[in-house]
């Protein structure tokens, strides 16, 4: 059975994937369940630069196996566009995400209503064992809460609220999220690359 193998070690993500990709006739791992112990430099400016530094760097480790790589944040228009493609070392990685948000609810503190506007960003890369590679881009609308709410998500799910359904992505069952989300949007964009491959 073909492999696809996701780099990240994110059970959160992983359980998004799965879900997203479960339709395809893969075995789909993360990279420890594949074995594969690599820390992977992202120095690049851009989502998709970053996304492709990681596939390309776990595919030629991979050999025979599809691997798909992500690199997404949020986008906060007031304060310009951060924390953008450092999300996750926002206020340093192993900050607890209640810190992040809170900073984030914080240095809003004057901002309202569209001036909360934000999006998640998220670009899917993938590298196949023959050497191509293809990047796909989602994005998801919404703005920045005013408190954390939700129980389901994780990383900065809390305070991103989307008005539409006037709820959090925490707040969101996992279908509905999935089918909203900037992740969910970028595998989808994929997902006929992959089927193409196999």
């Amino acid at each position: 059975m073909k492999k696809i193998i996701f780099a990240t070690g994110n059970e959160g993500k992983m359980k998004e994937i799965r879900m997203i990709l479960g339709d395809l006739p893969v075995e789909i791992l993360s990279m420890k369940e594949a074995g594969i112990h690599v820390n992977v430099v992202e120095d690049g400016s851009t989502f998709e630069e970053n996304a492709l530094i990681k596939a390309k760097a776990i595919g030629e480790i991979a050999k025979d196996a599809i691997v798909l790589a992500d690199d997404s944040g949020l986008e906060v228009d007031y304060i310009h566009q951060e924390p953008g493609v450092y999300s996750a070392r926002y206020l340093g990685e192993d900050t607890p995400y209640s810190v992040k948000n809170q900073s984030i609810i914080d240095r809003l503190e004057e901002a309202k209503g569209q001036e909360r506007s934000a999006r998640f960003v998220c670009v899917i890369a993938a590298y196949f064992p023959d050497g191509t590679t293809k990047t796909e881009r989602g994005t998801i609308e919404g703005e920045i809460g005013y408190e954390e709410k939700g129980e389901n998500g994780f990383g900065y799910d809390p305070i991103f609220y989307v008005p539409a359904y006037g709820c959090t992505t925490a707040q969101m069952d996992p279908e509905l999220k999935n089918s909203l989300s900037h992740r969910g949007k970028a595998l989808e964009a994929m997902k006929p690359w992959i089927k193409e491959y196999l």
